[in-house]
């Protein structure tokens, strides 16, 4: 029951992740297309940036002591990754150098929608697979 639980959960957290990740690119589309002003970007992407860490770091951690190993191994570059840019200090976006930068940002959003949507399909089948197995 151990292991229908954590990918059940898996599959929650990474949803959760997923429509953030959406919601971030709309908003550097809109951006592009100058429908929304930086400041105000910025202060709406930046209120989600930490809560998304968060999520993930929460779903590795509950991997690992879970002892799924490969699923945590397969998390473990984007974990880094996070714990990388928040030791720097840079995980918020600044309103004045957003356009400098935005290119960096929407690929990052597009490499994180991608993981994340390949992680969804990963934690389906590990937990679709973990149901049958179950007596």
């Amino acid at each position: 029951m151990g292991d229908v639980f954590v990918f059940i959960s898996a599959v929650v957290i990474n949803c959760i992740n997923l429509f953030g990740q959406v919601h971030f690119t709309i908003l550097y589309a809109d951006l592009e297309a100058d429908y929304i002003n930086p400041i105000e970007l910025c202060s709406r992407v930046n209120k989600l940036v930490t809560p998304e860490a968060a999520i993930h770091t929460l779903l590795t951690m509950l991997l690992l002591l879970s002892g799924n190993f490969f699923t945590f191994l397969l998390n473990l570059p984007l974990f880094a990754y996070n714990i990388k840019k928040f030791y720097e200090k840079n995980q918020l976006l600044d309103a004045t150098e957003i356009f400098r930068t935005l290119s960096k940002h929407k690929r990052e959003s597009f490499l994180k929608l991608a993981f994340y949507l390949l992680m969804f399909f990963v934690y389906l089948y590990k937990m679709i697979m973990s149901l049958i197995g179950e007596p």
